[in-house]
């Protein structure tokens, strides 16, 4: 038998009695010692292996009592698990401070943990999973920076289309003396009532022709942007191709957006109008405020519940009606979210728009028409130097906002769609991505 102790087992170290095939009561002759657990026996010498106090049989278990004078206990059983993990190599490995096995932070081993969750991946302009405020502004802001051809050629595009309609047609067709008369106080009824009719139709005139240029934007930069997700370039003429089957029903939808939210302010206000029209007094007026405020109110909670529908109706290929309703569902629960970020989005874009395009205004003011104060005062003829110069600083400023608030709607459709549907994983195989850590290179950047 080995008589190393490394491999002995409890039990079977030699003082456990004769070995086996041993007699166990064989007399002991007198050539022969006696076994030394024999009462009146002399302990023979100790081998080179064994000290002669050895425990009794089967008692391998430290003693609870005091320790014997002169004699160290033994160390304490180890307790549950694998025990001390071996020394490392320097600089980490096994239990280093490097990590590895053991070490703080590590994956797995004696002692360690997991290091938290891995990073997600980003293949394109946001990473993969849920995201903050400050990522999607970045995300919006990303897109226009990385993908700058395609994205400020489309704005520029559709801003200088829908600018050059709009000072052609306020040039030529449409009548701005109405503000005039509006402002002259010894105007009959009659007359403003005219003059709010002119002025009505020219303002509806040229919003109309917005709206289109908006739509048309909103539609290709929602392709642009989705594909930024994936770190995938577009052309112009590819965002094209994917957005026309669908420009129509955009139009449609944010038409209909626009006719709830008049709807809306029109029936806050009819009661107010009516008691005005027919008793006057200020009850009429006060009410008619209180109605516009309400309405405004509902406008406002309806507006926001559907501001999704237009990237569920581009990227889904759905309807108008099917598109609302999935707006409806990933807004649900996260109202004030989606209306602060929203709000946040706008702010910063038309403020961002209007350092450029004040200053153009007021040189427009100052190179034609009756000067700035003209302007002030509404007096002032709109040539056509003030229309162009106008014009010029419209443009640049629609090239700021187009690209942020599309981009930002499209961002927080990905955001809710990712936190209620899971869109990441399958984002993650669209982008090709091994997995959870794993990183694209974004073009451009």
């Amino acid at each position: 038998m080995n008589d190393t102790p490394g491999w002995a087992s409890p039990g079977s170290a030699p003082s456990d009695g004769p070995g086996p095939g041993a007699p166990a009561d064989r007399p002991v002759g007198p050539d022969q010692p006696a076994p030394a657990d024999r009462p009146g026996a002399e302990p023979t010498s100790p081998g080179t292996k064994w000290s002669k106090e050895q425990p009794p049989p089967g008692q391998w278990s430290a003693p609870t009592g005091p320790a014997a004078p002169g004699r160290t206990p033994p160390p304490p059983p180890p307790g549950p698990g694998w025990g001390t993990p071996p020394p490392g190599p320097p600089g980490g490995g096994w239990g280093g401070p490097g990590g590895g096995y053991g070490a703080p932070g590590g994956h797995g081993g004696w002692g360690g943990g997991w290091g938290g969750p891995p990073p997600a991946a980003k293949p394109g302009v946001i990473p993969l999973r849920p995201l903050g405020v400050g990522e999607i502004l970045d995300g919006a802001v990303s897109t226009m920076r990385t993908y700058w051809r395609t994205v400020l050629g489309i704005s520029l595009t559709v801003a200088v289309l829908t600018e050059v309609v709009v000072v052609l047609l306020r040039g030529l067709v449409l009548d701005d003396s109405g503000t005039a008369v509006l402002n002259d106080p010894d105007a009959t009824l009659s007359e403003l009532g005219d003059a709010l009719a002119d002025t009505t139709i020219s303002s509806g005139v040229v919003f109309l022709i917005s709206l289109i240029g908006t739509v048309l934007a909103t539609a290709l930069l929602t392709t642009v942007t989705s594909r930024a997700v994936l770190g995938r370039p577009v052309t112009t003429g590819e965002a094209w191709r994917d957005a026309r089957s669908q420009v129509l029903k955009l139009f449609g939808l944010i038409l209909l957006l626009l006719l709830i939210v008049a709807g809306l302010l029109t029936a806050g206000m009819t009661p107010g109008l009516i008691i005005t029209a027919t008793a006057g007094g200020e009850a009429g007026v006060a009410l008619s405020a209180l109605g516009f405020m309400a309405g405004g109110i509902v406008a406002i909670w309806l507006w926001v519940r559907f501001s999704l529908a237009s990237p569920a109706l581009m990227l889904e290929k759905q309807g108008i009606k099917k598109a609302m309703a999935r707006s409806v569902k990933l807004v649900r629960g996260s109202w004030w979210r989606i209306f602060g970020i929203q709000l946040l989005a706008t702010v910063i874009a038309n403020v961002v728009a209007s350092i450029v395009v004040i200053p153009f205004t007021f040189l427009a003011a100052a190179l034609g028409g009756d000067g700035i104060s003209g302007f002030l005062e509404g007096t002032g003829d709109l040539g056509w130097t003030f229309l162009l110069v106008s014009g010029i600083g419209s443009v640049i400023g629609s090239m700021i906002t187009f690209p942020i608030t599309a981009g930002v709607t499209v961002l927080l459709y990905i955001d809710q769609r990712i936190r209620r549907e899971a869109l990441d994983l399958e984002l993650t195989r669209a982008a090709g991505t091994r997995g959870p850590g794993a990183s694209g290179a974004v073009p451009g950047s």
